[in-house]
């Protein structure tokens, strides 16, 4: 059985410090801010691009440069025999569909997995790959179970302001200017490809209630019968985030809730005070064609 590499970007919310723990590597998403270029967990922290956010910097999204991504895959083939590449949603990003078209020219060495998730679900997609690289799955098992279970996730987001949502062209200047004075909470959702509406309450705790409704509703509804992972997100204070997922554990005794910051890519068009939470099916492995 040949070795398998791992690799993702750090829209997975993985640092390159747990990167290294993992044994995997995470390509760092660019973000020019005022024209000057930077590098996300290399040379722009969070703290540092919050700043520059609440600066009204001029912040826009890039994605990794097919030399980087090749000299990546380069480096690794040296040492694995093949790659599963996880990347953000082609939904969100032109970095998977550039991914995709860089691997034609690997000879079938190299997976890209366009398994639309982001921020923790592609996370949790990252640890089922190494999950089954671990159990000896092929590069080509683990592409067709996570490409199976692409479409098995949840993410319910809500924002503490919709300036930005307004700076993305997402609300009109007078949806945001209303909603400012009625203190409206828009849950946006993202389930397959792109970030959509999914309601619109009035507060924080109502939007709290909404997205802890939409998870439940998934868990017996949805995924009925099934194992699911539940995680949570945020681009608020540490101290809100730690009471957030103390909500979560109360309402949903019995799962270990795993909490990151949302990445990058996704905060730069939510703004700083947002929330998430997600939920993802355990995958069911069944067997392989090494009779597993």
């Amino acid at each position: 059985m040949g070795k398998i590499a791992i690799v993702t970007d750090s829209n997975s919310g993985i640092t390159q410090a747990q990167a290294k723990e993992m044994g995997i590597r995470v390509l760092p998403m660019p973000f020019y801010i005022n024209g000057e270029l930077y590098f996300e967990d290399i040379t722009l922290t969070q703290e540092e691009f919050y700043k520059r956010l609440a600066e009204d910097a001029d912040i826009s999204t890039s994605q990794p440069s097919p030399a980087s991504v090749m000299e990546l895959w380069d480096e690794l083939l040296e040492e694995y025999d093949e790659i599963i590449h996880v990347p953000m949603s082609s939904g969100l990003s032109s970095s998977c569909e550039t991914a995709m078209m860089l691997s034609k020219d690997y000879d079938g060495k190299v997976h890209v997995i366009d398994n639309q998730r982001i921020s923790v679900t592609q996370r949790q997609s990252v640890l089922d790959a190494m999950e089954l690289a671990e159990k000896g799955f092929s590069a080509q098992e683990i592409e067709d179970v996570l490409m199976r279970e692409k479409l098995e996730a949840s993410i319910y987001i809500t924002v503490d302001t919709l300036k930005y949502l307004k700076k993305g062209g997402r609300v009109t200047a007078a949806g945001a200017a209303l909603g400012a004075v009625l203190n409206i909470k828009p849950v946006l959702q993202i389930q397959g490809e792109k970030l959509d509406a999914f309601a619109k309450v009035r507060g924080m705790k109502a939007a709290k209630k909404t997205m802890i409704q939409a998870i439940r509703k998934d868990i017996t509804e949805r995924f009925s019968g099934k194992k699911v992972h539940l995680a949570a997100a945020y681009t608020c204070s540490d101290t809100e985030a730690t009471g957030w997922k103390k909500e979560l554990e109360e309402k949903f005794p019995g799962y270990e809730i795993h909490m990151d910051r949302l990445s990058l890519s996704v905060s730069c068009h939510i703004g700083p005070g947002a929330i998430a939470v997600t939920c993802s099916k355990v995958i069911e492995q069944g067997g392989s064609s090494n009779g597993r």
